[in-house]
Protein backbone atom coordinates (compact mmCIF):
# COMPACT_ATOMS: atom_id res chain seq x y z
CA UNK A 1 0.00 0.00 0.00
CA UNK A 2 1.66 3.47 -1.15
CA UNK A 3 1.29 5.85 1.22
CA UNK A 4 -1.08 8.56 -0.01
CA UNK A 5 -3.34 5.54 -1.22
CA UNK A 6 -6.82 6.78 -1.12
CA UNK A 7 -6.17 10.37 -1.41
CA UNK A 8 -8.09 12.23 -4.73
CA UNK A 9 -6.74 14.64 -6.37
CA UNK A 10 -7.46 16.94 -8.90
CA UNK A 11 -5.91 18.57 -11.45
CA UNK A 12 -6.37 21.72 -12.89
CA UNK A 13 -2.56 22.65 -13.81
CA UNK A 14 -0.88 22.56 -16.94
CA UNK A 15 2.36 22.81 -18.46
CA UNK A 16 5.31 21.43 -16.00
CA UNK A 17 5.11 22.94 -12.30
CA UNK A 18 1.87 21.61 -11.21
CA UNK A 19 1.59 18.45 -13.63
CA UNK A 20 5.19 18.15 -11.30
CA UNK A 21 3.88 18.32 -8.49
CA UNK A 22 0.69 16.10 -9.11
CA UNK A 23 3.00 13.46 -10.87
CA UNK A 24 5.04 12.78 -7.95
CA UNK A 25 1.77 12.89 -5.88
CA UNK A 26 0.41 9.79 -8.46
CA UNK A 27 3.90 8.23 -7.66
CA UNK A 28 3.33 8.46 -4.13
CA UNK A 29 -0.48 6.19 -4.25
CA UNK A 30 -2.64 9.32 -5.19
CA UNK A 31 -5.56 8.74 -7.61
CA UNK A 32 -5.18 11.78 -10.18
CA UNK A 33 -7.88 13.48 -12.53
CA UNK A 34 -6.32 15.64 -14.79
CA UNK A 35 -8.54 17.83 -16.10
CA UNK A 36 -8.33 18.66 -19.70
CA UNK A 37 -9.69 20.75 -22.55
CA UNK A 38 -11.76 18.48 -25.37
CA UNK A 39 -9.63 18.03 -27.79
CA UNK A 40 -6.59 20.12 -27.03
CA UNK A 41 -5.23 19.12 -23.96
CA UNK A 42 -2.83 20.44 -22.01
CA UNK A 43 -0.26 22.56 -24.22
CA UNK A 44 2.76 20.42 -23.83
CA UNK A 45 1.48 17.54 -25.60
CA UNK A 46 2.05 19.90 -28.65
CA UNK A 47 5.69 20.70 -27.47
CA UNK A 48 7.58 19.10 -30.02
CA UNK A 49 9.73 17.39 -31.95
CA UNK A 50 10.20 15.00 -30.32
CA UNK A 51 7.24 12.90 -30.51
CA UNK A 52 6.18 9.70 -29.04
CA UNK A 53 3.26 7.59 -31.30
CA UNK A 54 2.02 8.45 -34.42
CA UNK A 55 -1.30 9.45 -35.85
CA UNK A 56 -4.08 10.75 -33.66
CA UNK A 57 -1.84 9.17 -30.58
CA UNK A 58 1.23 10.93 -31.40
CA UNK A 59 2.25 13.53 -27.89
CA UNK A 60 5.28 15.33 -27.08
CA UNK A 61 8.09 13.75 -25.14
CA UNK A 62 7.65 16.82 -22.78
CA UNK A 63 4.15 15.33 -21.79
CA UNK A 64 5.56 12.23 -21.02
CA UNK A 65 8.06 13.84 -18.54
CA UNK A 66 5.60 15.32 -15.83
CA UNK A 67 1.94 12.80 -16.40
CA UNK A 68 2.47 9.57 -15.30
CA UNK A 69 -0.23 8.09 -13.35
CA UNK A 70 -3.15 10.10 -13.97
CA UNK A 71 -6.81 9.69 -15.51
CA UNK A 72 -7.24 12.50 -18.37
CA UNK A 73 -10.56 13.64 -18.56
CA UNK A 74 -11.60 16.26 -21.31
CA UNK A 75 -14.13 18.77 -19.73
CA UNK A 76 -14.36 22.09 -20.82
CA UNK A 77 -15.06 24.02 -17.44
CA UNK A 78 -15.64 27.33 -19.85
CA UNK A 79 -19.18 25.91 -20.10
CA UNK A 80 -21.47 26.17 -17.24
CA UNK A 81 -22.10 22.41 -17.20
CA UNK A 82 -18.54 21.53 -17.71
CA UNK A 83 -17.69 23.81 -14.76
CA UNK A 84 -20.17 22.27 -12.48
CA UNK A 85 -18.58 18.94 -13.13
CA UNK A 86 -15.60 19.88 -12.22
CA UNK A 87 -16.97 21.43 -8.91
CA UNK A 88 -18.71 17.92 -8.45
CA UNK A 89 -15.39 16.14 -8.74
CA UNK A 90 -13.94 18.40 -6.51
CA UNK A 91 -16.76 17.65 -3.45
CA UNK A 92 -15.31 14.39 -3.74
CA UNK A 93 -11.37 15.38 -3.61
CA UNK A 94 -9.10 15.46 -1.21
CA UNK A 95 -6.81 18.09 -3.20
CA UNK A 96 -7.01 20.63 -6.25
CA UNK A 97 -4.12 21.69 -7.75
CA UNK A 98 -4.19 24.41 -10.43
CA UNK A 99 -2.17 26.94 -11.89
CA UNK A 100 -3.81 29.76 -13.89
CA UNK A 101 -3.94 33.51 -13.40
CA UNK A 102 -4.49 34.90 -10.05
CA UNK A 103 -8.92 34.84 -9.65
CA UNK A 104 -8.84 33.44 -13.14
CA UNK A 105 -11.10 30.64 -11.82
CA UNK A 106 -12.92 32.30 -9.82
CA UNK A 107 -15.98 33.05 -12.93
CA UNK A 108 -16.03 29.16 -13.41
CA UNK A 109 -16.87 28.79 -9.32
CA UNK A 110 -13.38 26.85 -9.61
CA UNK A 111 -11.52 29.51 -6.63
CA UNK A 112 -10.13 28.03 -3.54
CA UNK A 113 -13.07 30.25 -1.43
CA UNK A 114 -16.03 28.54 -3.52
CA UNK A 115 -14.74 24.47 -3.57
CA UNK A 116 -13.99 24.78 0.17
CA UNK A 117 -16.69 26.32 1.15
CA UNK A 118 -18.77 23.08 -0.73
CA UNK A 119 -15.92 21.29 1.09
CA UNK A 120 -13.99 22.60 3.97
CA UNK A 121 -11.84 19.61 4.60
CA UNK A 122 -9.87 20.00 0.62
CA UNK A 123 -6.71 21.02 0.11
CA UNK A 124 -6.69 23.65 -2.85
CA UNK A 125 -3.18 24.67 -4.12
CA UNK A 126 -2.66 27.73 -6.78
CA UNK A 127 0.39 27.93 -8.65
CA UNK A 128 1.04 31.56 -10.03
CA UNK A 129 4.06 33.24 -11.42
CA UNK A 130 4.05 35.97 -8.26
CA UNK A 131 1.75 34.76 -6.09
CA UNK A 132 -1.84 35.79 -4.99
CA UNK A 133 -1.04 39.25 -3.75
CA UNK A 134 1.40 41.76 -4.15
CA UNK A 135 2.52 44.63 -7.10
CA UNK A 136 3.11 41.38 -9.93
CA UNK A 137 0.38 39.48 -8.81
CA UNK A 138 -1.65 39.69 -11.93
CA UNK A 139 1.61 39.21 -13.85
CA UNK A 140 2.21 35.91 -15.74
CA UNK A 141 5.11 33.90 -14.62
CA UNK A 142 7.14 32.04 -16.73
CA UNK A 143 10.01 29.82 -15.84
CA UNK A 144 12.78 31.62 -18.13
CA UNK A 145 11.56 34.98 -17.00
CA UNK A 146 11.88 34.19 -13.18
CA UNK A 147 15.27 32.73 -13.50
CA UNK A 148 16.38 36.25 -15.03
CA UNK A 149 14.50 38.43 -12.50
CA UNK A 150 15.12 36.03 -9.15
CA UNK A 151 18.63 36.12 -9.80
CA UNK A 152 19.24 32.67 -11.08
CA UNK A 153 20.52 33.94 -14.01
CA UNK A 154 23.29 36.50 -12.86
CA UNK A 155 24.90 33.41 -11.45
CA UNK A 156 24.78 31.10 -14.22
CA UNK A 157 27.11 31.05 -17.26
CA UNK A 158 30.74 32.28 -18.34
CA UNK A 159 32.16 35.06 -16.33
CA UNK A 160 32.31 38.70 -17.70
CA UNK A 161 35.12 39.02 -20.38
CA UNK A 162 35.49 35.45 -20.67
CA UNK A 163 34.48 34.06 -24.66
CA UNK A 164 30.63 33.01 -24.64
CA UNK A 165 30.25 35.49 -21.07
CA UNK A 166 27.00 36.26 -20.45
CA UNK A 167 23.67 35.75 -18.11
CA UNK A 168 22.56 32.02 -18.84
CA UNK A 169 19.44 30.14 -17.64
CA UNK A 170 19.63 26.63 -16.44
CA UNK A 171 19.58 23.54 -18.60
CA UNK A 172 15.69 22.54 -17.68
CA UNK A 173 13.12 24.58 -16.10
CA UNK A 174 14.35 24.44 -12.50
CA UNK A 175 11.65 26.67 -11.12
CA UNK A 176 8.66 25.04 -12.17
CA UNK A 177 10.51 21.56 -11.32
CA UNK A 178 11.33 23.13 -7.30
CA UNK A 179 7.85 25.00 -7.37
CA UNK A 180 6.17 21.51 -8.16
CA UNK A 181 8.07 19.70 -5.34
CA UNK A 182 8.08 22.92 -2.88
CA UNK A 183 3.80 22.36 -3.34
CA UNK A 184 3.65 18.68 -3.35
CA UNK A 185 5.73 19.25 0.19
CA UNK A 186 3.03 21.78 1.34
CA UNK A 187 0.59 19.62 0.40
CA UNK A 188 1.58 16.82 2.44
CA UNK A 189 1.99 18.67 5.26
CA UNK A 190 -1.68 20.05 4.73
CA UNK A 191 -2.58 16.27 4.58
CA UNK A 192 -1.08 15.88 7.94
CA UNK A 193 -2.53 18.83 9.66
CA UNK A 194 -5.82 17.56 8.25
CA UNK A 195 -5.47 14.73 10.06
CA UNK A 196 -5.49 16.75 13.08
CA UNK A 197 -7.86 19.33 12.59
CA UNK A 198 -10.50 18.24 9.85
CA UNK A 199 -9.61 21.51 8.15
CA UNK A 200 -8.24 21.56 4.65
CA UNK A 201 -5.84 24.29 3.39
CA UNK A 202 -5.23 26.90 0.49
CA UNK A 203 -1.65 26.99 -0.36
CA UNK A 204 -0.33 29.86 -2.34
CA UNK A 205 2.95 29.14 -4.33
CA UNK A 206 4.73 31.52 -6.37
CA UNK A 207 7.53 30.68 -8.74
CA UNK A 208 8.98 33.87 -7.76
CA UNK A 209 9.46 33.14 -4.25
CA UNK A 210 10.67 29.57 -5.16
CA UNK A 211 13.47 31.25 -7.60
CA UNK A 212 14.93 33.38 -4.74
CA UNK A 213 14.07 30.71 -1.74
CA UNK A 214 16.82 28.22 -3.83
CA UNK A 215 18.94 30.69 -4.54
CA UNK A 216 20.39 28.85 -1.18
CA UNK A 217 24.05 29.98 -0.37
CA UNK A 218 24.08 32.65 -3.06
CA UNK A 219 21.48 34.36 -2.08
CA UNK A 220 23.02 34.03 1.87
CA UNK A 221 26.64 35.32 0.33
CA UNK A 222 25.01 38.25 -1.23
CA UNK A 223 22.79 39.11 1.95
CA UNK A 224 25.88 39.11 4.43
CA UNK A 225 28.52 40.87 2.08
CA UNK A 226 26.43 43.36 0.92
CA UNK A 227 27.59 42.34 -2.82
CA UNK A 228 26.16 40.58 -5.72
CA UNK A 229 28.00 36.99 -6.25
CA UNK A 230 29.48 36.84 -9.69
CA UNK A 231 29.45 34.10 -12.45
CA UNK A 232 32.02 32.12 -11.76
CA UNK A 233 31.07 29.11 -14.75
CA UNK A 234 32.08 25.83 -13.42
CA UNK A 235 33.88 27.32 -10.19
CA UNK A 236 32.05 27.18 -6.54
CA UNK A 237 32.35 30.90 -4.76
CA UNK A 238 33.18 29.40 -1.56
CA UNK A 239 35.41 26.17 -2.00
CA UNK A 240 38.23 25.46 -3.90
CA UNK A 241 39.22 23.18 -5.93
CA UNK A 242 35.65 22.38 -6.83
CA UNK A 243 35.44 22.53 -10.74
CA UNK A 244 36.26 20.45 -13.99
CA UNK A 245 39.98 20.37 -14.92
CA UNK A 246 41.19 18.84 -18.16
CA UNK A 247 42.86 15.43 -17.88
CA UNK A 248 45.11 14.22 -20.72
CA UNK A 249 41.88 12.63 -22.65
CA UNK A 250 38.52 14.71 -21.42
CA UNK A 251 37.54 16.53 -18.75
CA UNK A 252 36.86 15.31 -15.28
CA UNK A 253 35.45 16.89 -12.12
CA UNK A 254 36.99 17.20 -8.50
CA UNK A 255 35.12 18.72 -6.08
CA UNK A 256 37.63 19.17 -3.09
CA UNK A 257 35.13 19.48 0.27
CA UNK A 258 37.12 20.20 2.68
CA UNK A 259 40.46 20.51 3.63
CA UNK A 260 41.66 16.67 4.75
CA UNK A 261 39.90 15.73 1.50
CA UNK A 262 42.45 18.64 -0.60
CA UNK A 263 45.14 17.03 1.75
CA UNK A 264 44.69 13.73 -0.17
CA UNK A 265 44.49 15.44 -3.73
CA UNK A 266 47.99 17.48 -3.15
CA UNK A 267 49.24 13.84 -2.11
CA UNK A 268 48.25 12.08 -5.48
CA UNK A 269 49.23 14.99 -7.23
CA UNK A 270 52.60 14.30 -6.29
CA UNK A 271 52.70 18.02 -4.52
CA UNK A 272 52.63 17.69 -0.77
CA UNK A 273 54.25 20.85 -0.14
CA UNK A 274 50.76 22.04 -0.96
CA UNK A 275 49.34 20.84 2.39
CA UNK A 276 51.48 23.40 4.12
CA UNK A 277 51.93 25.86 1.68
CA UNK A 278 49.97 28.98 4.04
CA UNK A 279 48.81 30.14 0.23
CA UNK A 280 46.34 26.37 0.40
CA UNK A 281 46.39 24.91 4.18
CA UNK A 282 42.84 26.23 4.54
CA UNK A 283 39.67 26.26 2.42
CA UNK A 284 39.68 30.14 2.73
CA UNK A 285 43.73 30.88 1.80
CA UNK A 286 42.60 28.47 -1.30
CA UNK A 287 39.78 30.79 -2.07
CA UNK A 288 41.65 34.10 -1.25
CA UNK A 289 44.12 32.54 -3.70
CA UNK A 290 42.01 30.39 -6.45
CA UNK A 291 44.20 32.17 -9.16
CA UNK A 292 47.51 30.53 -8.05
CA UNK A 293 46.58 27.08 -7.16
CA UNK A 294 43.98 26.28 -9.93
CA UNK A 295 46.46 26.36 -12.92
CA UNK A 296 49.18 23.90 -10.60
CA UNK A 297 46.26 21.35 -10.22
CA UNK A 298 45.47 21.89 -13.76
CA UNK A 299 48.95 21.31 -14.80
CA UNK A 300 49.23 18.12 -12.86
CA UNK A 301 46.07 16.70 -13.83
CA UNK A 302 46.73 17.38 -17.38
CA UNK A 303 49.50 14.24 -17.07
CA UNK A 304 47.52 11.21 -16.76
CA UNK A 305 44.49 9.95 -18.55
CA UNK A 306 40.88 10.66 -16.91
CA UNK A 307 40.12 6.77 -15.49
CA UNK A 308 43.74 6.86 -14.32
CA UNK A 309 42.65 9.95 -12.05
CA UNK A 310 39.18 8.70 -11.15
CA UNK A 311 39.76 5.33 -9.86
CA UNK A 312 43.12 7.10 -7.90
CA UNK A 313 40.79 9.82 -6.22
CA UNK A 314 38.02 7.52 -5.80
CA UNK A 315 40.33 5.28 -3.48
CA UNK A 316 41.74 8.36 -1.64
CA UNK A 317 37.90 9.71 -0.87
CA UNK A 318 38.06 12.72 -3.19
CA UNK A 319 34.40 13.57 -4.79
CA UNK A 320 35.13 13.58 -8.73
CA UNK A 321 33.10 12.31 -11.77
CA UNK A 322 32.67 12.66 -15.40
CA UNK A 323 31.02 15.08 -17.37
CA UNK A 324 28.42 12.91 -18.93
CA UNK A 325 26.61 13.54 -22.03
CA UNK A 326 22.67 12.83 -21.09
CA UNK A 327 22.64 9.49 -22.57
CA UNK A 328 25.37 8.20 -21.20
CA UNK A 329 24.00 9.90 -17.99
CA UNK A 330 21.20 7.78 -18.71
CA UNK A 331 22.85 4.07 -19.64
CA UNK A 332 25.05 4.65 -16.18
CA UNK A 333 25.45 1.73 -14.83
CA UNK A 334 24.29 2.78 -11.42
CA UNK A 335 21.42 4.25 -13.20
CA UNK A 336 20.62 0.92 -14.34
CA UNK A 337 21.10 -0.83 -11.51
CA UNK A 338 18.61 1.31 -9.71
CA UNK A 339 15.96 1.04 -12.47
CA UNK A 340 15.62 4.62 -13.06
CA UNK A 341 15.17 4.46 -16.55
CA UNK A 342 11.86 2.49 -17.52
CA UNK A 343 9.03 2.16 -19.44
CA UNK A 344 5.20 1.88 -18.54
CA UNK A 345 3.33 0.15 -21.10
CA UNK A 346 5.93 1.10 -23.62
CA UNK A 347 6.10 4.57 -23.07
CA UNK A 348 10.18 5.40 -21.82
CA UNK A 349 10.40 7.15 -18.46
CA UNK A 350 12.71 8.29 -16.22
CA UNK A 351 11.79 7.23 -12.95
CA UNK A 352 11.03 8.31 -9.60
CA UNK A 353 13.90 8.56 -7.13
CA UNK A 354 11.99 7.92 -3.91
CA UNK A 355 12.29 5.00 -2.27
CA UNK A 356 9.97 3.66 0.97
CA UNK A 357 11.21 0.61 2.85
CA UNK A 358 13.41 -0.27 -0.30
CA UNK A 359 10.12 -0.22 -2.42
CA UNK A 360 10.07 2.05 -5.63
CA UNK A 361 7.04 4.43 -5.71
CA UNK A 362 6.44 4.73 -9.25
CA UNK A 363 2.82 5.36 -10.66
CA UNK A 364 2.13 1.90 -12.57
CA UNK A 365 -0.35 4.04 -15.12
CA UNK A 366 1.39 5.67 -18.34
CA UNK A 367 0.86 9.38 -19.24
CA UNK A 368 -2.97 8.88 -20.57
CA UNK A 369 -4.26 9.83 -23.84
CA UNK A 370 -5.94 12.85 -23.58
CA UNK A 371 -9.48 12.26 -22.42
CA UNK A 372 -8.82 8.71 -22.16
CA UNK A 373 -10.58 8.36 -18.82
CA UNK A 374 -13.52 10.75 -19.32
CA UNK A 375 -15.93 7.87 -19.40
CA UNK A 376 -14.43 6.55 -16.12
CA UNK A 377 -14.41 10.03 -14.41
CA UNK A 378 -18.20 10.77 -15.40
CA UNK A 379 -19.26 7.20 -14.25
CA UNK A 380 -17.65 8.44 -10.68
CA UNK A 381 -20.52 10.95 -10.76
CA UNK A 382 -23.29 8.17 -11.88
CA UNK A 383 -24.18 10.31 -14.96
CA UNK A 384 -27.03 8.50 -16.99
CA UNK A 385 -26.11 7.82 -19.89
CA UNK A 386 -28.15 10.36 -21.63
CA UNK A 387 -26.96 13.23 -19.88
CA UNK A 388 -23.24 11.80 -21.01
CA UNK A 389 -24.34 11.83 -24.80
CA UNK A 390 -26.06 15.55 -24.53
CA UNK A 391 -22.48 16.65 -23.07
CA UNK A 392 -20.56 15.21 -25.75
CA UNK A 393 -22.99 16.73 -28.41
CA UNK A 394 -22.19 20.11 -26.63
CA UNK A 395 -18.55 19.35 -26.78
CA UNK A 396 -18.55 19.86 -23.59
CA UNK A 397 -16.70 16.70 -22.73
CA UNK A 398 -14.48 14.68 -24.68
Amino acid sequence: MKPLQGIKVLDLSRVLAGPWCTQLLADLGAEVIKIERPGVGDDTRHWGPPWFGDGEDRVAAYFLSCNRGKRSAAIDFAQPDGANLVRRLADQADVVVENFKVGGLRKFGLDAETLRKANPRLIYASITGFGQDGPYADRAGYDFIIQGMGGMMSVTGLPDGEPGGAPMRAGVAIVDLFTGMYTSVSILAALFNRERTGEGATIDMALFDTQIAVMANQASNALVSGRDPPRQGNTHPNIVPYQPFDAADQPIIIAVGNDRQFGRLASICGHEEWITDPRFATNEARVANRSELVPLVAQSIATRPAAEWLEALEKSGIPAGPINRLTQALEDVQIQHRQMVRAIAGVPQVGSPVRIDGERTDAELPPPKLGQHTAQVLDDLRLQSAEIDRLKAAGIVG
